[in-house]
């Protein structure tokens, strides 16, 4: 029996994922023998690198098409022009048009599968600078790379592109900001997440995934339970399920 797929598609936030508290291991932990969460997550990358990725991790006519995936990218697209990581700047009309692409693309190779965007969460400057000096010393970077104001207009457009389209979304960057001192509760180095900025990913995905009715505790298990195997008879329950 082949387990359903739920895909995480994104940037490096995505990739981490899978660390120790991380949101894409709870995630797998949660739909054990359910689902098989896979992670495709890429640090560095932009929606416009991601568009060269879709045919080659969604193929179309594929006949196991994953049942749901998330796509959380922003991130990279919001840097600044004009400073240090300006390579990776996308405007913010054209990385809007690069979400549409991908949502495009995945009905194509299921219109019932779930889509789920995600905004980037929000970017504390002093824990930037912070991390930069870190690793740079007095070359660090003078100038911030990203700022919160602008994430959160690329922030703005992915959830308003998910209305448009009929999506569910996460807003990250809003519901971070909701607690107090969020710069350093969810925010490693000013980006990148803490496990408790993780658990709010997880909370937030899972709730988003059982408002769709993809709850874990609704999915049938791959193989049976170990409870549901006669220890005098283990086939009996192998031939019901699996044959």
């Amino acid at each position: 029996m082949m387990r359903p797929q739920i895909v995480l598609f994104g940037d490096s936030i995505t990739a981490q994922s899978f660390r120790s508290s991380g949101w894409g291991s709870a995630l797998a932990d949660a739909y054990s023998r359910k689902a098989d969460v896979v992670v495709r997550g890429y640090g560095g990358y932009n929606t416009r690198w991601a568009l060269f990725l879709l045919h080659h991790i969604f193929p179309l006519g594929s006949l196991t098409p994953p049942v749901a995936t998330t796509i959380f990218f922003g991130a990279n697209d919001a840097a600044l022009k004009g400073r240090t990581s300006d390579r990776q700047h996308v405007p913010v009309e054209e990385y809007t048009d690069n979400v549409r692409k991908m949502v495009q693309h995945l009905k194509k190779c299921s219109p019932t599968m779930l889509i789920v965007l995600v905004t980037p969460p929000p970017i504390d400057k002093a824990g930037r600078q912070s991390y930069a000096e870190s690793i740079y010393g007095e070359k660090a970077m003078k100038e911030p790379e990203r700022t919160n104001e602008t994430t959160g207009i690329y922030a703005q457009h992915c959830v308003a592109l998910a209305e448009e389209l009929g999506l569910r979304s996460i807003n990250l960057w809003s519901k971070m900001q909701e607690t107090n001192d969020w710069q350093k509760k969810y925010l490693s180095d000013g980006l990148h997440l803490t496990p408790e900025g993780n658990k709010v990913v997880y909370e937030e995905v899972s709730r988003v995934f059982r408002e769709a009715w993809l709850s874990p505790e609704e999915m049938p298990f791959d193989f049976p339970h170990h409870s549901q195997i006669d220890g005098d008879n283990p086939s009996k329950a192998f031939q019901e399920r699996c044959l």
